[in-house]
């Protein structure tokens, strides 16, 4: 392992400098003026999403060999884990070297930025041709099929690196995933029913809604780590149960960065305990993530404010008791700086019932996957709510409120992408067992093993890349360009393993009474939600061509 690590640094090194040069060529092209022109980067925008990816498989491979570095120090390496290591790095090297898929028909080559010379430079070294000739192989796969089998395991492998602390949290959460959870999922999809009130109290006793919450407002204050496991664990049984406590981490995160200390001491105790469950109603019809384009009126008067307007794909509304709310309180204002962010209290809504409020109604958004909480349009009519339930008391600033739950938003997000993939894996391995197929179990054939074989290898290096971007945040470090990077490599890995599950299912797979076909529809969402993969790439490329841009000022 010593030696595989050691040719990884200088492969690394050869990637940085590989990015390097994209990054060069894209700015040449964008900036003006030591800042980046906008109407460039929309011109340019298929390269600066492919520097983008470039960037984000960079990181991962780095916190891929940072994992297995920490391992062989601890001397905890096992064959499975060195196994998923060679197959990891060298199948997103081969990728790096000759076009990452940024969707199904959009692929991006280190020669759509003309950098051959860095190429041929870079491969001279050879470290990179070595890990990928033993990398990414056929044999490679079907070993770490072989070893998964043998120790009777799917998912749990690699863990020693995280310590005793979070495994035991890991383990806990695991086993309540599998009883309370996984067995139910089915049937909550198929009904188009909402997860339990029980369900919901159930989670609250464990703590999920408190993990990040300080402990002076009766949170646990473990961190973003810590969720990320939980997380984790919860959408392996479910992405609707993982996604129930991503309301209240943005509702707790715009609180504790924005608000005023009563607003603090009122709610956060109480979103700890999971005594209001929060909904976040941000999105307007026709907008989508042009925030600044929201039109959705609070007026104020002497009583407080009267909120006017209409908002879409508004998770989990009916049944909130709590609604955070952007809207518009400077009408002359129509960009950023007129909006508003709301705390609104609400009765929760029954079945019968779903919106109970004078000057609010509701109507369900019927989808595809991703059902346990339901999807809302909403429409206020001059909805009263008290002066009070302003965010922080101070008018235009809800958008730069809002941006800074992005980060744990995405981050969490990520989380959930990475229980989806670990749920279809271990649909995927407990079917190719069983399947009998000319004589033999479908998990003899190559191609099918060989799928299995790189989700392992790909979640790895996605569950890296996540708990990363949650170490800096748990730092207090900036972390907006890694946690757009772990959201975006979380959405086309969780994808991608419903879908080669599912290929695996064969017709099976297609029938709503296999629960794979219930987990590509709950995948399909997350490349959309929290930020599309466009919409993503965007920020990432932003992000580091102006934190470069800042280095070279400061010089």
């Amino acid at each position: 392992m010593e030696k595989l690590l050691e040719q990884s640094q200088k492969a690394i090194a050869g990637i940085e400098r590989l990015a390097q040069g994209c990054r060069e060529t894209l700015s040449e092209k964008i900036t003006r003026d030591n800042a980046i022109d906008m109407p460039s980067l929309e011109r340019y925008q298929f390269i600066a999403h492919g520097y983008a990816w470039i960037a984000t498989y960079l990181e991962a491979i780095k916190q891929l060999a940072a994992w297995a570095g920490q391992l062989q120090a601890q001397d905890t390496v096992t064959e499975l884990e060195q196994v998923i290591y060679k197959v990891g790095i060298g199948g997103y090297l081969q990728q790096l070297l000759h076009g990452i898929p940024m969707s199904q028909d959009e692929v991006i080559r280190p020669d759509d930025f003309a950098s051959s010379a860095i190429l041929a430079e870079i491969m001279a070294e050879g470290a990179i041709d070595s890990l990928i000739k033993d990398g990414d192989t056929n044999a490679n796969r079907l070993r770490i099929v072989e070893l998964i089998i043998d120790a009777d395991q799917s998912g749990e492998f690699g863990e020693l690196a995280l310590g005793e602390t979070l495994n035991m949290v890991r383990d806990q959460f695991r086993r309540f995933a599998d009883e309370e959870i996984s067995n139910r999922a089915d049937e909550w999809h198929r009904q188009d029913r909402l997860i339990p009130f029980e369900l919901i109290r159930k989670l609250a006793e464990l703590g999920v809604f408190a993990v990040c919450i300080p402990e002076e407002y009766a949170g646990h204050a473990m961190g973003k780590l810590t969720m990320c496991v939980i997380t984790e664990e919860l959408a392996r049984g479910y992405i609707g149960v993982g996604s129930i406590a991503t309301r209240s981490e943005i509702a707790a995160e715009l609180i504790l960065n924005a608000g005023t200390a009563g607003q603090k001491k009122h709610y956060l105790p109480k979103i700890a305990s999971g005594e209001m469950i929060p909904a976040a109603v941000f999105t307007e019809p026709d907008r989508g993530s042009d925030l600044a384009g929201l039109t959705t009126r609070a007026v104020k008067n002497a009583h407080g404010y009267e909120i006017t307007g209409n908002k879409t794909w508004s998770t989990h509304a009916a049944r909130a008791n709590l609604m955070t709310l952007l809207a518009r309180t400077n009408p002359t204002d129509k960009g950023y700086k007129g909006l508003s962010m709301f705390l609104i209290e609400k009765p929760s809504g029954t079945d019968n019932d779903p919106f109970p409020s004078e000057g609010m109604s509701g109507s369900e958004i019927p989808v595809i996957g991703y059902r346990g909480m339901k999807e809302y349009e909403l429409s206020f009519d001059r909805f009263k709510t008290g002066a009070d339930a302003l965010l922080g008391g101070v008018e235009g600033q809800g958008f730069k409120q809002l941006m800074s739950s992005f980060e744990t938003a995405r981050i969490q997000t990520a989380a959930r992408g990475i229980g989806v993939a670990r749920n279809a894996l271990e649909l995927a391995l407990r079917y190719a067992r069983q399947r009998m197929q000319f004589g033999k179990p479908i998990l003899a054939y190559p191609r099918v093993a060989g799928k299995i074989g790189w989700m392992v290898a790909e979640i790895m290096l996605l569950r890296q890349l996540v708990y990363y971007a949650a170490r800096r945040m748990n730092s207090g470090k900036r972390c907006d360009i890694e946690a757009g990077m772990a959201k975006l490599l979380s959405a086309k890995v969780a994808w991608s393993c419903a879908d080669n599950a599912l290929q695996i299912h064969g017709g099976n797979g297609y029938a709503v009474e296999y629960s794979i076909s219930r987990v590509l529809c709950d995948a399909r969402v997350l490349n959309i939600f929290e930020g599309s993969a466009e919409i993503q790439a965007n920020v990432i490329a932003r992000g580091l061509l102006h934190r470069h841009l800042q280095q070279a000022g400061s010089r």
